[in-house]
């Protein structure tokens, strides 16, 4: 194994890279894909290289510019990628265990911080409950020294969470808790290792209250809730699971994520159900929900939001659009919002084009619906005159086209 000669090593010097941070996220993108490669054939060897990556990361990217996260979230997918490859390997217990010293190591030298989220893996790289309880063994003195009320500093350790994660692994479940109430005060980061211990002895009720215990000001109230939502899944109270935990564990980047995440999670729901659940979640923006029941096909649904409350005029356009030819009813309800909306000053930016386009797809869609366009400009006329004063875009833009 020592005679192979791995790419990357030169590559990740002390200080290698500059301010920026493109080009170290392209190298780890670069050094993972080899020892990948080599994995296919050579576990042991790719596991080598894995241990190797990790010790070299943080002081190749000290002086990385990391503000945009980008970084970070780079090297925290290293991480998840690396770490199975170590465990899989097979090798004997005084390897394994000299491993594990070289990446304790690493994660003493890392002082950006870069590699910490290593520590939450510590039980699963011992591989043996017999080595995770010796780390433990190492480890807890340091933890109970900086948690004692006589200790001075902020309680800091960076082998907390690998202390945590070795003894749940060792199945040392009451000494975990037992060392859990000693902390100088309630961190979900560190009380999560708590439930897993309560979970894996048969005690998922007590797990739930444990956790909900663990709410605070600046703690990550979705990752509680996916804890518990977890914990009453794994005991088939789905109902439950999806009345006090579903809206708040499902979080995604936008509401259309949000809504797939929570119907992929709980397939015998209705789609609609689980709309209208989460509309009654946001009052006052229930428009904001047009785009999943779009996507769910629930037509009816987004077009009585699309009409109630502010959506964004493109969103409404580019549906009447799309629409126009299969859904021409709904694609109608759409295009007319997106006018109305515009009539009322909703929209960024909005421009004639804007207007422009959302009649041409509310024609195209009256076309389709079999709607006389003298019908249609009968409501759009009567829209802008019960508009609010002074807003006069619409009026003046589509004129011409009105006067027919």
């Amino acid at each position: 194994m020592s005679a192979h000669k791995w790419q990357f090593t030169s590559r990740f010097r002390r200080h290698a890279f500059g301010w920026r941070s493109d080009t170290p996220v392209q190298r780890i993108k670069e050094a993972i894909a080899e020892i990948k490669q080599v994995a296919r054939k050579e576990p042991v060897l790719a596991a080598e290289g894995a241990i190797t990556l990790l010790e070299k990361l943080s002081p190749a990217l000290e002086q990385v510019d990391s503000s945009s996260g980008a970084l970070g979230s780079a090297v925290n997918k290293a991480i998840d990628t690396l770490v199975p490859i170590i465990v899989k390997a097979d090798v004997e217990p005084q390897m394994r265990r000299r491993w594990l010293e070289r990446l304790w190591q690493a994660l003493q030298d890392d002082e950006m911080p870069y590699i910490e989220l290593l520590g939450d893996y510590w039980g699963e790289l011992c591989v043996t409950p017999e080595l995770a309880s010796h780390w433990a063994d190492e480890f807890m003195p340091v933890v109970e020294s900086v948690w004692s009320p006589k200790a001075s500093g902020h309680g800091f350790f960076k082998g907390t969470s690998a202390c945590l994660a070795s003894l749940c692994a060792a199945g040392r479940h009451q000494e975990l808790l037992a060392l859990l109430d000693k902390a100088p005060f309630k961190w979900w980061h560190d009380r999560r290792w708590g439930v897993k211990a309560l979970s894996a002895m048969g005690k998922k009720a007590e797990a739930i209250r444990y956790a909900e215990e663990s709410r605070g000001l600046n703690d990550p109230g979705w990752q509680i809730a996916q804890a518990c939502e977890a914990l009453l899944l794994s005991s088939g109270l789905i109902d439950e699971a999806y009345r006090r935990y579903a809206l708040e564990a499902n979080q995604g980047t936008t509401n259309l994520a949000t809504f797939r995440a929570i119907a992929k999670k709980y397939p015998d729901k209705l789609p609609e159900e689980i709309l209208r659940d989460l509309i009654a979640s946001t009052p006052g923006a229930e428009g904001k929900w047009f785009a999943a029941a779009k996507d769910a096909g629930l037509f009816t649904v987004a077009a009585e939001l699309a009409t109630r409350s502010p959506t964004d005029p493109r969103t409404l356009t580019r549906a009447a659009r799309d629409c126009a030819v299969k859904q021409p009813d709904f694609a109608l309800a759409a295009g007319l919002a997106a006018l109305h909306w515009i009539s009322l000053g909703y929209g960024y930016d909005i421009t004639g084009a804007d207007v422009l386009d959302a009649y041409s797809a509310v024609t195209q869609a009256a076309a389709g619906a079999g709607v006389p366009a003298q019908r249609v400009n009968e409501q759009i006329r009567e829209m802008i005159a019960s508009a609010q004063p002074g807003d006069s875009l619409v009026k003046t833009i589509l004129a011409r086209h009105l006067s027919n």
